[in-house]
């Protein structure tokens, strides 16, 4: 996608206009860009579709940068014509009925030709396939044809359908008629059947598209009016019924019901929302009436910032696509030059009739054709991108999947990443004379009206006492005092005790240790700490077996970090690092090696654009990390980095499959041919299957994937 489109898309368009260029994107688009600036040419059924974009008003042609830098000279790609409303056979990928229709056709044809008992007479018979000829290849014709007449250059001329077009006419002219209608009747075959699988892939990552919200029930004046979703503005109510999208961010101020947020987070289970919840928009409302106040327009909500981020991610290649496009544009004409010296060199050598040298040739341009390469690497990562995204994992491109496969290490942060950022109180201990329910009533009684964090989590632990008479005073630093029905409460440090004369037993001071006194007794002690996620030991774990250092970088004290690294058991760990600390410590621990960084907050954000993979965990929080890091986890999950890393080695692991079968195919075809021993059959197996083969190899990446039954580590025993 060119520079001028992807600032078109970020203008502050309506949100219609906005979701039809991205979907866009995913269905005219060629996976890898792989069209020399030019559009696919349509199968015979294809209709121009025409949608207004705030940026173009062309009809069924994607726009393209006709000066970018990556014109490579094969046209193999698996693209979709575009329509606003795409019919359901398009949706499955599988072309109009035309194109089936004329499948079918030239299929009986072929087996006609195939048996000598059917055939006409001989000059009937070559017109009879010629005419077929020219009808199923009639595509792969005229995409030749606009090769010539557009004359902008050698490696425009070099490309998939003039290599293609050649060999059928040649082999036509010699004669082999039916080889050559076979030759154009398996490469549509071969594109139809391309074009259902790929489907599946371009399936996951387009039903995030589907998510956007079509109607908004503004309340107003005591009545509801309905508007489009960019109508809302921030402040406003809308009102969501049973079964309908919630349009907008913001928070429930009546009612109380179950939401879907699966298209948010990737999770299936529903969550609750009733007065002050947080809600999304593109999330669904289950079994209850809400109103919902909206904190911004729908521009600005979770489900538009993933759309965009994933559209960001398919148009970032990895270094592999790029060099399959560099390699297309020297390979395609390299094979045009050996098809050339195999028709022209042997017979000059004396060694065999010039007829059966050409013949010969236009095997070796059979089998040279580069398609299973061009369009098996790029929807390999193309897969990735959308199995990760079905189990919500955003991948900011092909590039941060060949990333992870070289890493050897991992950072975390903390609080909010391995643990869930909210304490709860883990122990109380009475001191001697003191009972625990004295205990818990000075505690409730001190802490009831004090707005420190661990007054919230004490509260919530033990319950609060009414506002009224008590006088409460914060101490910052050192804790609260309260005044109630006479008598004095405190709750905090040792230094607050000492402050009021209390004595106090021997004790090791821990973070989160709050002590409790009334009047003039010492009455004990609560410790509160941040719970670890029920994921995190085992993913931990996993990383290790997968034979990764694992550490643990905070800018908590030493004593809040130390049992976390024990209990995670991590290879190493730092505590007391401000964010520029944490930097330069994940470069000492990884001693030079790429590593990975996993966190959550503003503060991780020179962590997350730093490290060779940035991970930021939790989708729903900060916009800076999310900006920074290259993979967006969108649930508190650690169990996801587990996830994110089995997308990467399988895409590696089929794009070697692809490369080094595909490679290895050709080559034994290729000399098979120049020896006279492989015709044209063999050598549209070895094109037009292999490509094939390599793509529904490519279309395992999303097999048996999906939200509800994505991988989740379970927590160890």
């Amino acid at each position: 996608m060119n520079t001028d489109v992807e600032m078109e898309i970020k203008k502050e368009k309506t949100v219609d206009l906005e979701l039809l260029s991205q979907a866009r994107f995913f269905e005219s688009q060629d996976l890898s860009d792989f069209t020399n600036g030019e559009p696919r040419p349509p199968h015979h059924g294809a209709q121009a579709h025409s949608c207004t974009h705030a940026h173009d008003t062309s009809v069924g042609e994607t726009p393209h940068d006709h000066n970018s830098s990556h014109h490579d000279s094969c046209a193999c790609s698996v693209t979709l014509s575009f329509s606003a409303e795409p019919h359901d056979d398009e949706e499955e990928g599988g072309g109009k009925f035309w194109d089936w229709t004329v499948l079918a056709l030239g299929g009986v044809a072929l087996l006609l030709g195939l048996f000598p008992a059917f055939s006409l007479p001989s000059l009937k018979n070559h017109v009879f396939y010629t005419l077929v000829w020219l009808l199923c290849g009639w595509p792969v014709l005229s995409a030749a044809l606009n090769s010539l007449r557009r004359g902008r250059g050698w490696e425009k001329f070099f490309n998939e359908f003039t290599l293609m077009a050649g060999a059928s006419f040649a082999a036509l002219c010699l004669g082999e008629a039916v080889e050559a209608l076979a030759v154009m009747l398996f490469y549509q075959a071969g594109e139809l059947l391309q074009e259902r699988a790929a489907g599946r892939s371009r399936r996951s990552i387009k039903a995030l598209l589907a998510v956007k919200p079509t109607t908004a029930h503004i309340l107003e004046d005591g009545g509801l009016r309905d508007e489009l979703p960019e109508a809302v503005e921030k402040g406003m109510r809308v009102l969501v019924r049973p079964g309908e999208k919630i349009p907008v961010d913001g928070i429930v101020r009546e009612g109380t019901a179950y939401v879907d947020t699966s298209s948010i987070t990737g999770e299936s289970v529903p969550v609750s929302a009733s007065s002050g919840s947080k809600v999304y928009g593109g999330t669904l409302c289950l079994d209850g009436a809400l109103q919902v106040e909206a904190t911004g327009p729908f521009k600005d909500s979770e489900i538009a910032r993933v759309l965009e981020l994933v559209e960001r991610a398919a148009a970032n290649k990895s270094p592999v696509e790029r060099f399959i496009t560099k390699f297309a544009a020297i390979y395609t004409p390299l094979v045009f030059a050996l098809a050339l010296l195999t028709f022209a060199v042997p017979p000059l050598l004396g060694w065999g009739p010039a007829r059966e040298w050409l013949y010969r040739a236009l095997v070796v341009l059979m089998v040279s054709c580069p398609c299973a390469l061009v369009i098996s690497v790029p929807l390999s990562y193309f897969g990735g991108i959308g199995a990760a995204a079905r189990q919500g994992i955003l991948i900011k491109g092909g590039s941060v999947l060949d990333a992870l496969n070289e890493i050897s290490s991992v950072g975390f942060d903390k609080t909010g990443t391995l643990t869930e950022g909210v304490f709860e109180v883990s122990e109380l201990n009475p001191a001697d004379g003191a009972t625990l329910e004295e205990l818990k009533e000075a505690a409730r009684t001190a802490e009831s009206l004090s707005q420190h964090p661990l007054a919230r989590s004490i509260r919530a632990e033990l319950g609060s006492l009414p506002p009224e008479g008590l006088e409460t005073k914060e101490l910052p630093g050192r804790g609260v005092l309260t005044h109630y029905k006479g008598e004095r409460y405190l709750a905090g440090s040792p230094e607050l005790m000492a402050e009021h004369g209390l004595s106090l037993p021997a004790f090791e001071p821990r973070p989160g240790l709050v002590l409790i006194a009334r009047g003039e007794r010492f009455l004990g002690s609560l410790l509160l700490s941040d719970r670890l996620r029920d994921d995190a030991p085992a993913a931990v774990s996993q990383l290790q077996r997968y034979g990764l250092k694992c550490f643990l970088l905070t800018g908590d004290s030493e004593e809040s970090a130390r049992p976390v690294a024990k209990a995670l058991k991590m290879d190493a760990y730092r505590a007391g690092l401000l964010p520029e600390m944490k930097v330069q410590a994940l470069t000492e621990l990884a001693q030079g090696r790429r590593t990975a960084f996993v966190g959550d907050g503003v503060n991780d954000a020179p962590l997350l654009a730093s490290a060779h993979v940035g991970i930021a965990m939790g989708g729903l929080g900060s916009d800076v990390a999310i900006e920074a890091a290259d993979a967006v986890l969108l649930t508190d999950s650690p169990s996801r980095v587990i996830n994110l890393m089995d997308v990467a080695r399988r895409t590696r692991s089929i794009v070697r499959q692809n490369v080094g079968g595909s490679l290895a195919v050709k080559a034994l075809f290729l000399g098979l041919g120049f020896l006279g021993l492989a015709g044209l059959w063999e050598a549209i197996f070895a094109d037009v299957g292999v490509a094939f083969l390599a793509v529904l190899n490519s279309a395992r990446q999303l097999k048996g994937i999906s939200p509800q039954n994505s991988q989740k580590i379970q927590p160890e025993a």
